[in-house]
């Protein structure tokens, strides 16, 4: 069995995520051979997850000859770049979202959230997605767009329904929240390519494509997005800071709420939310509405296990899920989070795309018709008005 060695760029939240799933690759001999990154906890990383090599810079990295992957999990303002020099030094590539976005050009007016007119800046990112893909096709290497919604079981089992029933979606309903992040860099469109619609809200938007485009083949149609319109707002800018305990997101130029509806080219629609102000963890959820019945993705949070609990002190060692800011009450328990999510599905699928050449369940047609969808929504909201394909 051929081995398959692996180059991962960066060691933060979704790289943890990642090498879990890489562990637990069965059927193809994958290994991570190297990590870089440029903050020295690089070092404890690759210490704690027993990877050989360690490099200081993306360079090093893709000059290694024996890696085949690369894995980017890295800020998005460096995918475009990163994906396409890994890419043309050989190498397959897998990307986290999002695959591009508009993260400022010199003159810019900053904070360019603010001042940069949302029209140009969705130009200026097709442009650049132009460019990518073209970039991409030419090097005959495997783009993986590192979507794990995809591959989420309650997302997968959905698709088996649509397959057999051959059932007409009428209406989707997506939604990603949660208490917003911690991380300094998501208040910044610099940073992020825009707020909660794009860092959380394109999960449930690749999902919603994805389950439109299983439809359409199921049913022997040709279905494309028609039409976008979008709402945006900072909804917590009115709090003041004794009232923001539990709201950890502190926007500068992005959104903290954001509402996007998709009319498809058959009439039919689909809604996406996301917000950085809903308590309780993360909610992952899509609900499909079709002609024959209705399909409830609870990803997360789910009936797995519950849990009511008195003492916070007794579980500072017990993991609950992601984003929950208490232990205590009654809480959902998100067994095998990694497994629950479609992360260890998501690796092993584009280990197994590496070692027989197929391409992926999440490809780069979903990866650009999500940004493409994303920024014409962040401009129908700026404009106040339907932006149409």
């Amino acid at each position: 069995m051929a081995q398959i060695r692996v180059g991962l760029v960066g060691c933060g939240f979704v790289s943890e995520l990642h090498m879990y799933a890489f562990r637990r690759v069965y059927g193809v001999d994958a290994i991570v051979k190297a990590v870089a990154a440029r903050g020295d906890h690089v070092v404890g990383f690759a210490k704690k997850h027993d990877i050989p090599t360690v490099y200081r810079s993306f360079g090093e990295l893709i000059a290694d000859k024996e890696i085949d992957v690369v894995d980017i999990c890295t800020p998005p303002n460096l995918h475009a770049s990163m994906i396409v020099e890994a890419m043309q030094a050989g190498k397959h590539v897998i990307c986290e979202k999002p695959f591009a976005g508009y993260f400022g050009r010199e003159g810019d007016k900053t904070p360019i959230g603010k001042n940069v007119p949302k029209a140009l800046m969705y130009q200026r990112v097709i442009d650049e997605m132009d460019a990518t893909c073209a970039a991409i096709k030419k090097t005959g290497k495997l783009f993986m767009y590192a979507e794990d919604w995809v591959y989420a079981p309650a997302i997968s089992k959905t698709v088996e329904f649509l397959k057999a029933t051959k059932d007409k979606i009428l209406f989707i309903k997506g939604e990603e929240s949660h208490s917003g992040s911690h991380a300094a860099h998501a208040a910044q469109w610099a940073m992020t390519g825009g707020g909660s619609l794009i860092r959380m809200g394109c999960h449930p938007l690749s999902a919603v494509l994805y389950l439109k485009q299983v439809e359409a083949k199921a049913r022997g149609e040709t279905i494309a997005v028609a039409s976008v319109t979008c709402d945006v707002g900072n909804v917590a800018a009115c709090l003041k800071q004794n009232e923001r305990e539990f709201i950890k997101a502190k926007p500068v130029d992005v959104e903290d709420w954001g509402v996007l509806t998709i009319t498809f080219s058959d009439g039919t629609k689909a809604t996406v939310f996301s917000g950085d102000m809903i308590m309780g963890g993360v909610r992952n959820l899509i609900e499909t509405y079709t002609n024959g019945g209705s399909l409830f993705s609870n990803i997360t949070p789910n009936p797995h296990m519950m849990s009511y609990q008195t003492s916070e002190e007794k579980l500072a060692g017990v993991y609950i899920t992601e984003k929950v800011d208490r232990k205590t009450g009654w809480q959902y328990i998100c067994l095998e989070e990694e497994w629950t999510r479609g992360y260890l599905q998501e690796i092993q699928d584009f280990m197994e795309c590496v070692a027989t050449g197929r391409q992926p369940l999440s490809d780069l047609a979903l990866a650009y018709e999500t940004i493409k969808v994303n920024y014409a929504g962040y401009w129908a909201a700026e404009e106040g008005r339907r932006v149409t394909f």
